[in-house]
């Protein structure tokens, strides 16, 4: 039999596709599945990128430029213009095939074998992924339901830093747990990585979807630290094209971003496609992201307010992103995720969440949460938060809870 690498035996599977082999297998059975397991919104994507795409004028789908097409890093130079950072360029962009592999060029540049990333847990899961990948070990640092998944205090990073720490990574507003992070929280990790000239990797995917009046501080708003700072984005939620996949790597750093170069001419080139249908979308969308903005606020209100009239359950208000961390009044949320999709349903309905313990180091912390994502609309979100409601209180009398 061939022999498989350690490398993946040691990969963690994902928490939220992991389950959808019990999805299917309810599909089959005739039930309804209401998937608040994934960020896939069902908001359409702005027309005019699929009009760029539909029209599209060419008698070659030729290689894009390894770094992407200037049209397109012209635009995204254009829209970071328009947050106020006037000293990019196009060639502080390194276009990337979605936010993942914005990731995984930033940790390669960074990181060798055993070295270290600082990550405030819980995170997206498929950092412990990127970072599996080249070997690289992720260090935690926790932050607690009880403040909302507040950045852990300084101290706690300071703890942890060692001669093999190469970056502290923040996703900003959060995922999993939609926490906006303030000036304050971020000013101290800007003094801390200008302090031991460590990197701060800001993912900062979900940026355009905060709330409450509320405004997302970018890592690039600190001069400090201008050499020491990588920020990712990706168009996949901003204009709901995940499966354009494009994204791009963000840097001041000279010397970080020739080196991630080496890494995109290695892979070829970004999606042609997906860059001529994110630079079509990022012209004249003020009025696009506004109406989505009010949309999730809407969605999210209505789901935290249902979700906390069921007794036991603690969902914080998230302040950005589209999620929310919710604790659950049940033993463990992955056999309680699954029980949904084998055992229950309600008029041949269910619901499909995403465990929380596959979003921290240490499983255990997110034993009794789940992640759901408020990416349907307020009429799917009420009758998944009914069934919710419903299947709580008969999984816990099947397993002697009450």
């Amino acid at each position: 039999m061939p022999k498989i690498s350690q490398r993946a035996q040691h990969m963690p599977a994902s928490p939220v596709r992991k389950l959808v082999p019990f999805a299917t297998a309810a599909k089959q059975k005739g039930i309804k599945v209401y998937h608040l397991n994934i960020g896939q919104p069902d908001i359409e994507t702005p027309e005019t990128a699929l009009n760029a795409v539909k029209n599209i004028d060419l008698k070659v789908l030729e290689y894009a430029l390894s770094e992407g097409n200037i049209e397109y890093r012209k635009a995204l130079t254009d829209y970071y213009h328009s947050l106020g950072f006037t000293d990019l360029t196009p060639d502080n962009f390194i276009v990337t095939n979605g936010g993942s592999e914005a990731l995984n060029f930033a940790i390669s540049t960074l990181c060798d074998d055993g070295d270290e990333i600082i990550i405030p847990e819980p995170y997206y899961a498929n950092y412990n992924g990127f970072a599996g990948t080249f070997n690289i070990n992720v260090v935690a640092v926790p932050s607690t339901i009880d403040t909302g998944f507040a950045l852990p205090s300084i101290e706690e990073f300071e703890k942890k830093i060692t001669d093999k720490t190469r970056a502290i990574v923040v996703c900003n507003p959060g995922n999993p747990t939609g926490y906006l992070y303030s000036r304050d929280e971020l000013q101290k990790l800007a003094e801390i990585a200008k302090k031991h000239d460590i990197v701060i990797i800001s993912d900062e995917v979900y940026r355009e979807y905060v709330y409450d009046g509320e405004k997302q501080i970018s890592m690039l708003e600190f001069p400090e630290v201008a050499e020491n700072v990588i920020v990712i984005d990706s168009e996949s939620k901003r204009y709901s094209m995940c499966g354009a996949r494009i994204g791009c790597m963000i840097t001041r750093s000279k010397k970080i971003h020739d080196a991630a170069i080496l890494f995109a001419q290695a892979r070829l080139s970004p999606v042609l496609l997906g860059q001529i249908a994110a630079t079509a979308a990022h012209k004249n969308d003020a009025e696009y992201i506004a109406k989505v903005r009010e949309e999730y606020t809407s969605r999210r209100n209505l789901l935290v307010e249902l979700l906390n009239e069921i007794p036991g359950v603690i969902c914080p208000k998230p302040k950005g992103a589209f999620y929310c961390g919710v604790e659950l009044p049940v033993d463990d949320s992955d056999k309680f995720a699954q029980w949904l999709l084998e055992s229950y349903s309600n008029n041949n309905e269910t619901v499909m969440v995403a465990p929380m313990g596959g979003f921290y180091s240490n499983p255990e912390l997110g034993k009794k949460q789940v992640r759901i994502a408020y990416v349907l609309k307020q009429e799917d979100l009420k009758r998944s938060v009914e069934l919710l409601k419903d299947a709580i209180e008969k999984y816990r009398a099947e397993f002697g809870l009450n």
